[in-house]
Formats: C-alpha cells, structure tokens, sequence
C-alpha cells in the first residue's frame, strides 16, 4: 500500500496518508513531510492533510503535522485537515492543537475555506 495518496481539488493539493501516524510504524510520517517540501519547491501553498485514511495517531504522528505546519507557513501558505475522525480530533483538542489547525469535515467546506482565505504572498 503506497503510504501517501496525493489529488487536487484546483488549487489545494490533498494529500492522504494511509494507516498508523506513529512512532516507528510507518513511513508515512516522513514521506508526508517529504512530500510537502517538495511541493513549497515547486510553488504549491495550499495544501490539505485528509485523515480519512488514517487509523491511528500519536505523538510522533502530531509532530509530524505540526512540522508540516510550519513549513508551509514559513513558505506564505496554508494547510487544513480534512476527515479527521473524532478521536483525532479529541487528541488535538487535549493537546490545544487545535488552536493551531483549521479542521473541516468535507471537501466543499476544504474549497469553502481557501475561497475565503486567499494564499499570502511573500
């Protein structure tokens, strides 16, 4: 199974990693931030991280997306998280993280956000 399937939806690049987020499981965690360095390479700003896919998330997985994160947001761009089951989203409320992502539940409300929200430019 290919750790990271990646789509489009116009401008926002979807990528979807497949199974566990955690420590030492799974290469996912490093192919995601990977993937997304070379996207901010490429130009790309608008990025959304669906957690549709995925089954279970620890710290390792968390520290992952806060990496990813920044590093968009060091480039001027934008990440969501999409589908993100209610335990995802308990941990990221317990750990305030939260605060920090936009969580939406479906792809219109994905294009309703970055509708409203256009990319900064450096």
């Amino acid at each position: 199974m290919n750790p990271l399937v990646e789509r489009s939806i116009g401008t926002i690049t979807v990528l979807e990693p497949q199974g566990r987020l955690v420590l030492g499981e799974n290469p996912s965690d490093s192919v995601l931030r990977d993937r997304i360095a070379a996207l901010l390479q490429e130009g790309r700003r608008q990025f959304a991280i669906d957690l549709v896919r995925v089954s279970h998330i620890d710290t390792s997985g968390l520290t992952t997306l806060v990496g990813a994160y920044i590093g968009v947001q060091k480039q001027n761009g934008r990440i969501v998280l999409l589908n993100a089951a209610a335990r995802v989203r308990e941990l990221l409320a317990v750990t305030r993280l939260n605060t920090l992502f936009e969580v939406v539940e479906n792809e219109d409300q994905l294009r309703e956000s970055f509708a409203a929200t256009p990319p900064s430019r450096p």
